[in-house]
């Protein structure tokens, strides 16, 4: 009876860590897509160059998509943009 209920409860505590991943997945995946919006806006390009764009400034500043997602997003509301991702973002824009 005790092997089963700490099998039981191994159980719920990776499905609580599953769920909790897939709930931070979700979040990303909307800053994502706005970031995406904001870069094929910024320089008039096509959907799919706006992914191409967004995953090689991450490429090029060796900083995850998510993080860059997230400062561009930021971007209108705080009036920055880290240097190296404004950079990357201008090079990676002038190539597209």
């Amino acid at each position: 009876m005790a092997i089963e209920r700490d099998d039981l409860l191994k159980k719920i505590a990776g499905l609580e860590k599953e769920v909790g991943q897939l709930r931070q997945a979700l979040v990303s995946h909307a800053v994502i897509d706005q970031a995406i919006g904001m870069v094929i806006t910024h320089g008039r390009l096509l959907p799919d160059q706006g992914w191409d764009v967004l995953r090689t400034v991450s490429q090029n500043t060796n900083t995850k998509v998510r993080l860059i997602a997230e400062q561009i997003v930021q971007w209108p509301y705080s009036g920055r943009l880290p240097q190296d991702i404004q950079q990357a973002l201008e090079a990676a824009l002038a190539r597209a």
